[in-house]
């Protein structure tokens, strides 16, 4: 496979075939993406919501009606899924064991001072951010975009178009998915589906900085 190539021809969506569905097969390799990316300490801060019916993607349109948002509602409306990415507001102890226990039924722990260092090790890291309710946030929103940037990537390598969307109102989307009752904030959407032939991005050429400029090799 050439991840190159997957990278230089990758566009962002900027309009949708409403008609076209992604098989679902698909979606369920783009969900298992999600929980499987990477995360600081394994900590998976996240929660998936996706909107596969019209009706579901209504209810994400009730976050971009109104201001600089509503250029973006067409594009939920028309694609195929939207996926809220989600990030927790915050790890507490409880939710911590949580992990450990399930880490324990995956075989991760060979002995039993395996798990003791993987709660100390954790916890540790964990508690760098807990002083700071600013700094836990934007901590965990980073794990966030981690999911994001392997879902970009997957969905080009099944021939899925995408859109990340950062352009909706978070606190009416929090409120319209009662987030705050679950412990959770928005971060991010991504709409996936097909491009139409509307899709004006699709005809321009990519454009990114010289590699000299972005890349140093030490």
């Amino acid at each position: 496979m050439d991840i190159a190539r997957i990278a230089t021809t990758r566009r962002t969506c900027k309009a949708f075939d409403p008609t076209r569905r992604i098989p679902a097969g698909q979606v369920e390799q783009l969900l298992t993406l999600l929980r499987y990316a990477p995360s600081s300490v394994n900590s998976q801060p996240w929660h998936f919501f996706v909107a596969a019916s019209d009706a579901a993607r209504q209810r994400i349109v009730t976050a971009m009606k109104q201001g600089p948002y509503a250029a973006n509602e067409p594009k939920v409306l028309n694609a195929s899924h939207v996926i809220a990415l989600c990030a927790r507001t915050a790890l507490d102890d409880a939710y911590l064991e949580t992990l450990l226990e399930q880490e324990a039924r995956d075989g991760r722990f060979p002995a039993p001072e395996n798990r003791e260092m993987q709660s100390r090790g954790r916890g540790y890291y964990v508690g760098l951010h807990r002083a700071d309710a600013q700094d836990m946030q934007a901590w965990l929103e980073r794990q966030v975009y981690l999911a994001l940037g392997t879902l970009l990537l997957g969905a080009a390598t099944l021939e899925i178009d995408a859109t990340p969307i950062e352009g909706f109102d978070r606190a009416l989307l929090d409120a319209e998915l009662d987030l705050p009752a679950r412990g959770l904030r928005s971060v991010v959407l991504v709409a996936l589906g097909y491009r139409s032939d509307e899709d004006f991005n699709a005809r321009l050429p990519k454009s990114r900085l010289p590699a000299e400029s972005v890349i140093t090799r030490l």
